[in-house]
Formats: structure tokens, C-alpha cells, sequence
């Protein structure tokens, strides 16, 4: 049903495959002691609470992926980034929906 609505409403689930394929650079917002525990190769850990501050050293073209725990802090690093620029981003949810696609 979620999906239907989805679609609906001009939704779509991007293939994170073809995004990882066009160089997409993948943001890990947990906190770094989290991202210690575990990540997806070739990550970048940028805490939720300190993303505004490093924005400026990612490439607004370049697409995103965001990935955190359960998928909360993701979306709103994806709110965080398309608010200030960023043309193609995407949330994973959790980082180990990712681990399929590296």
C-alpha cells in the first residue's frame, strides 16, 4: 500500500546501485563512536549534529547517499542537504541496506 502511495504521489525508489555506479558519496551521520562499530567501505562519518559545518567540502553536484542507524537521522541529513544545494540526494536508512550494493 505504501508503495502504491507512493508512486502516487510521484515518489520513486532510486537503484542505489546505479547511484553508488555514478560515484556517489556516502555520509554515515551516526556519531563517530557508532560509525566505529561498523560501516560501509568507502563511507565518510559526518555526525548529524555537525553536517551544517561541513557542507561546504562536498560537491553540490555529486550525488548522496545518507545512511545512519534506523533511517531517522538520514532523512534528515537528506532535508539538511537538498535545503542547502544539493541536487541528487538519496536516504539509504539504515547503513547495512548498503552493504548489498558495495
Amino acid at each position: 500500500m505504501f508503495g502504491l502511495m507512493k508512486k502516487m504521489l510521484g515518489g520513486s525508489t532510486p537503484d542505489l546501485k546505479e547511484v553508488i555506479a555514478k560515484g556517489a558519496t556516502i555520509i554515515d551521520v551516526r556519531s563517530k563512536g557508532e560509525y566505529g562499530t561498523g560501516h560501509i567501505k568507502g563511507s565518510i562519518n559526518i555526525p548529524l549534529d555537525t553536517l551544517q559545518a561541513h557542507m561546504s567540502k562536498l560537491d553540490k553536484k555529486k550525488p548522496v547517499i545518507t545512511c545512519c542507524a534506523s533511517g531517522m537521522r538520514s532523512s534528515s541529513a537528506k532535508s539538511m542537504l537538498k535545503a542547502n544545494g544539493f541536487e541528487e540526494v538519496h536516504n539509504a536508512g539504515p547503513w547495512q541496506n548498503l552493504s548489498k550494493y558495495i
